[in-house]
């Protein structure tokens, strides 16, 4: 049984504790009726480092940060929320998930929010799991890129967040430069920009090249997100990664073969 299932299910319980499962109650007391949706049950099953249960923390921390990011200016304009509302649809979530998404995101935009809490927790249930800590900064970098502008307040917040969660800064450059790089030229991608999305240098011998390709796709690997704890229903953005990463590949190999 998934997370999500587990959750409405009313079996998982108030398994997080901590500011993350009460946002998430809160979230879900908000959206559903007291007969479909329920937080008793036991939560002896579910500890730190259950599958379900990270995959909840990352649920919760992904959505109330990315609140939290959307008023980093001082205001929260409606395009914004307009736009966090379409970063959803992209993930593909179900309108269920949608509506709990939304109801994070409008706790992570409230005044009394505590980030240093959510993201102590969240770095906590994460059990220093790298692969899944990036495929959080790279939904919080899509996100704050979605009206095509990423500003020094959001460059800086990102910083903040990265450090708390002691994600190495130069590595939330990188994600940063990389996720640029594949907005600004999707639909041409250049050969400098192919070299930016693997984060590989022009000098690399192709056996080199092949060892970085390789080395990040199984970073964005879907099956192995979700083993780690990316909740099942957003694997849409890690598979998008990936056909980026391929593509990317692909053109170097072409230009090198010319």
């Amino acid at each position: 049984m998934s997370w999500w299932k587990t959750v409405v299910g009313g079996t998982l319980g108030y398994m997080l504790g901590g500011p993350l499962g009460a946002m998430l109650g809160v979230a879900f007391a908000g959206n559903f009726s007291k007969g479909k949706a329920g937080f008793g049950g036991s939560s002896q099953s579910y500890g730190p480092g259950n599958q379900q249960r990270v995959q909840a923390a990352f649920f919760s921390s992904v959505f109330t940060v990315m609140g939290y990011m959307a008023k980093v200016d001082g205001k929260v304009s409606k395009s914004e929320i307009l736009l966090a509302q379409q970063v959803m649809q992209h993930m593909q979530l179900t309108e269920e998930m949608q509506k709990v998404a939304k109801e994070l995101f409008n706790q992570g935009k409230n005044n009394d929010f505590n980030l240093d809490e959510v993201l102590e927790q969240f770095r906590a249930e994460s059990h220093r799991r790298t692969h899944l800590i990036r495929m959080f900064f790279e939904i919080q970098i899509q996100a704050s890129y979605a009206d095509g502008v990423f500003d020094d307040n959001e460059h800086d917040a990102l910083k903040y967040i990265a450090q708390k969660l002691r994600f190495p800064i130069h590595e939330l450059e990188r994600l940063i430069q990389q996720f640029s790089a594949s907005s600004n030229n999707s639909n041409s991608l250049t050969i400098d920009d192919a070299y930016v999305i693997l984060g590989a240098d022009k000098n690399l011998s192709d056996k080199e090249l092949k060892t970085a390709y390789r080395r990040l796709l199984a970073q964005h690997h879907p099956d192995k997100l979700v083993a780690k704890g990316l909740p099942e229903e957003m694997t849409k953005i890690a598979n998008e990664k990936t056909q980026e990463i391929i593509s990317a590949y692909e053109l170097i190999k072409k230009h090198r073969s010319k």
